[in-house]
């Protein structure tokens, strides 16, 4: 579910305007250029990262969007950053769009240029050959309005997004939308808020209404839809543009965003599903407050927090957009990954039996060996 931002009438606007123009400045050729405001999802063992805005180099506090055509990939496995780009029909460049990978493909929708919302939806699929937008032009039904800064839930491999308290389903089978007649405790509308999928519960927590941002928790059952206010005791402040990522079955994550009195956060939860129980998770990244950034989980129980905003964004000091990863390891290590990290502390001994391996394994242990001479250990 989701809610894009308020009416024009709001006393606060959550939105900057970058300049009308895609940043043509030079980038770091190894790293991705600092942003806010972007989509990142994981396939594989890759994460994607695409779109947002930075700050122009040379015109004061204004800001670019960054490339449409320019793809970033970082493997979890080796650490390395990767530029890509890619082709087809993608209109223009964005902030504040959707983004869901489901089976290979990654599915973009709405997002905010500099004449305005759009709800445009594209896919790209991230296993072919080459990398191609194609515009999803003749779906059914009703689609949502114009929106940016919504979010999505997946259930049943269909994106499910809306807007205000609303929800809209695109069945990616039927290439239609759609929207379901919930029923229940229905949570108030809201930008800028942040949901998770465990399960067949879409959660929703925290956003913007009005000028207060929320600390709430609801949930909404993807197969009867039916909502659910949840009340855990002694939470998290109330926050927007922070992020809220499922890392187990029982477990979701949240880390950084913005308060009501604007400041920018570095805290971090867990959210324990079956007890309904907040608890503050520790970390070493509590000089590194974030909003507007995304994060996703890794395949090791890590999360990975890529970009955003390490200062006010609504003050009239220049936005400190971030290109840092942040690595939270926030489940404990797979036996497997303590099997490899053996393995290569002992690799000039085991090195010989190496070829013995399972092929995924092989490469799995080559790409983390690449990744230990790149740091020089």
């Amino acid at each position: 579910m989701v809610n894009d931002d308020m009416d024009e009438e709001d006393e606060e606007v959550e939105d900057e305007q970058p300049l009308d123009t895609e940043a043509s400045e030079s980038f770091e050729l190894d790293t991705p250029a600092e942003r806010s405001g972007h989509i990142a999802v994981v396939d594989r063992n890759s994460m994607y990262v695409w779109g947002g805005y930075k700050n122009a180099q040379n015109h004061g506090f204004f800001d670019f969007y960054l490339p449409r055509n320019e793809i970033w990939t970082y493997n979890m496995e080796s650490g390395v950053w990767t530029k890509h780009l890619a082709g087809g029909n993608l209109h223009t460049s964005m902030s504040g769009s959707c983004g869901v990978c489901v089976d290979g493909v990654l599915y973009l929708f709405g997002g905010h240029h500099a004449r305005g919302n759009t709800n445009r939806i594209y896919r790209l699929p991230l296993r072919a050959p080459s990398l191609v937008w194609e515009e999803m032009r003749d779906l059914k039904g009703l689609p949502p309005s114009c929106k940016d800064k919504l979010g999505c839930w997946v259930q049943k491999n269909n994106p499910g997004r809306g807007w205000n308290n609303h929800i809209h389903i695109l069945d990616l089978e039927t290439s239609t939308w759609s929207q379901p007649n919930t029923k229940g405790n229905t949570p108030s509308p809201r930008a800028a808020h942040a949901c998770a999928t465990v399960g067949n519960r879409g959660y929703v927590f925290g956003g913007r209404y009005k000028n207060y941002r929320l600390n709430d928790l609801y949930y909404i059952d993807l197969d009867t839809w039916e909502w659910h206010e949840i009340v855990p005791q002694q939470g998290p402040l109330g926050r927007s543009w922070h992020s809220f990522t499922p890392v187990s079955p029982d477990h979701i994550f949240l880390f950084g965003g913005f308060t009501t009195d604007r400041e920018t956060l570095s805290d971090a939860w867990l959210y324990y599903v079956s007890k309904n129980e907040w608890k503050p998770f520790k970390h070493s990244h509590t000089e590194s407050p974030r909003l507007w950034h995304t994060a996703c989980s890794g395949p090791d129980g890590e999360v990975f927090v890529f970009g955003g905003c390490a200062n006010n964004l609504l003050s009239h000091h220049k936005a400190a957009h971030s290109n840092e990863l942040l690595v939270f390891n926030v489940q404990p290590k797979s036996l497997v990954r303590f099997c490899m990290e053996a393995v290569l502390q002992h690799r000039e001994r085991l090195s010989s039996y190496w070829d013995c391996l399972p092929k995924h394994l092989l490469h799995s242990l080559k790409q983390r060996m690449a990744r230990v001479n790149t740091l020089g250990s």
